[in-house]
């Protein structure tokens, strides 16, 4: 089992013991449209835990609301707008619930993820199976999809105030969360990188340098999301993080991907690999390989992280330790098999795991930090991954079978993983150095 965590990696790392992996997703039945069957995700989405989730958040008025509005579109142009409109509504109310405004809508913690995830889901589901009257074809189906995901993330809505008046000097922070995952072990699990964005986005932060404003965004736990258009001539292997991100890094003056990790610990990951283990992602999607990027020609096999982990070890930020984890699996240089090194990889070795894995989490902090460099920002820009801990029930409700969907432990676990990273930004925002100009920040 050591073995098997080494090489899989997964962004609950600690999640695998007992884990039992599920097939690929089964294709879908003739004649159907892809576009239009529910996805594996999906069809999780009418469990008793999602549905109790759902009622006590009272988020489950959203997709009824939607069906509702999307009733209204007599032409595809007033489609648009309106998944583009619901989806960013979704976003915000996810974002004021966890943040305390409104009403609490339900005896769920305000902080909880899964009223966001869920939901969204039942929104997605309708837009499949959605039949107007001026007709929808497979393609356009997928835009509407795709304008749904990317606005319910908050993936195209991070706004910074200008650096000009009273904001002059401001940082920008940007934090980046996943979608719950491992859902077929315990279908009620939560994740606390996106319960973290929820409870940050939009907010300051007091820094030793003044205030820093912190916009965040999540993404799905999706090996095609990442992957992008893989069809020959489409440019393959900038999906959504690249899209996502590629306008804001240039202007940011801290940026840091966030997953769930191993149990009861931070780790500060420093180095990320290029490879692929093919951990099943949400769909039930299987992917082993190289990471695809543009140019894969000059693409590298390792990237490495430009936080200032040795001030975020260093400080006490709270009660979980937090470590500088270097440890990869690599192929050396001249061999065949997978070795692990604990200090880092060796000069032209093959990735085979990054400190956080060959999952989703490691190939996000990849994406990210190669971006960074792709854009020339890599000795201005603090930039990396970090992994919080394993977000826990308590002892008495460890079986997904018999247990409830929440507990104290489980919220004051959560409360406190999305305390100590806003406590690590904090750290490494001191540790950066002065904000600067938009401009001087896009010069690379």
């Amino acid at each position: 089992m050591t073995h098997l965590r080494v090489r899989i990696g997964v962004l609950g790392l600690a999640l695998l013991a007992g884990l039992t992996v599920t097939p690929a997703a089964t294709a879908t039945p003739a004649g159907i449209p892809a576009a239009r069957t529910p996805s594996t995700e999906e069809r999780r989405l009418d469990g008793a835990a999602p549905q109790e989730i759902l009622r006590r958040s009272g988020f489950d008025t959203v997709a009824p609301e939607f069906v509702r509005a999307l009733g209204r579109a007599a032409t595809y142009a007033r489609a648009e707008r309106i998944v583009a409109r619901e989806g960013a509504r979704l976003w915000r109310r996810a974002v004021d619930r966890a943040q305390g405004r409104g009403p609490a809508g339900g005896d769920l913690s305000r902080d909880d993820d899964r009223p966001l995830y869920w939901a969204r889901l039942g929104m997605t589901r309708e837009v499949r199976g959605w039949e107007p009257g001026f007709g929808l074809t497979d393609a356009r189906r997928a835009r509407l999809l795709d304008e749904l995901e990317r606005t319910s993330r908050g993936q195209d809505s991070v706004r910074y105030p200008a650096r000009t008046g009273p904001h002059q000097g401001m940082k920008r922070i940007l934090v980046t969360g996943f979608d719950p995952f491992t859902l077929d072990r315990d279908i009620r699990i939560s994740n606390p990188s996106g319960a973290t964005a929820l409870a940050l986005d939009g907010t300051t932060i007091r820094t030793a340098d003044g205030p820093a404003r912190v916009e965040t965004v999540v993404f799905p736990v999706r090996w095609q999301d990442f992957s992008g258009d893989t069809s020959p001539g489409s440019g393959s292997g900038e999906g959504t993080v690249e899209r996502t991100l590629r306008p804001y890094l240039p202007r940011v003056d801290l940026f840091t991907t966030v997953s769930q990790g191993r149990v009861g610990r931070f780790d500060v990951e420093r180095t990320n690999g290029a490879w692929r283990g093919g951990f099943p992602d949400n769909d039930n999607v299987s992917v082993t390989g190289t990471v695809p990027v543009t140019d894969p020609a000059s693409q590298p096999q390792w990237t490495t992280t430009s936080l200032p982990y040795a001030r975020i070890v260093a400080a006490h930020t709270g009660r979980f330790p937090v470590y500088d984890h270097t440890s990869v699996t690599e192929i050396p240089a001249g061999g065949t098999d997978p070795v692990v090194r604990p200090d880092g990889p060796t000069p032209g070795s093959q990735a085979r795991a990054g400190g956080g894995g060959d999952y989703l989490s490691n190939e996000i902090a990849y994406r990210a930090t190669l971006l960074r460099d792709r854009l020339g920002l890599g000795a201005s820009l603090p930039c990396g991954h970090v992994h919080t801990p394993v977000l826990q029930f308590g002892a008495d409700n460890t079986d997904p079978a018999t247990g409830t969907v929440t507990d104290p432990e489980f919220v004051r676990n959560r409360l406190d993983i999305i305390a100590q990273v806003r406590a690590i930004l904090t750290v490494a925002a001191d540790a950066s150095a002065p904000a600067v100009s938009g401009t001087e920040r896009a010069r690379g």
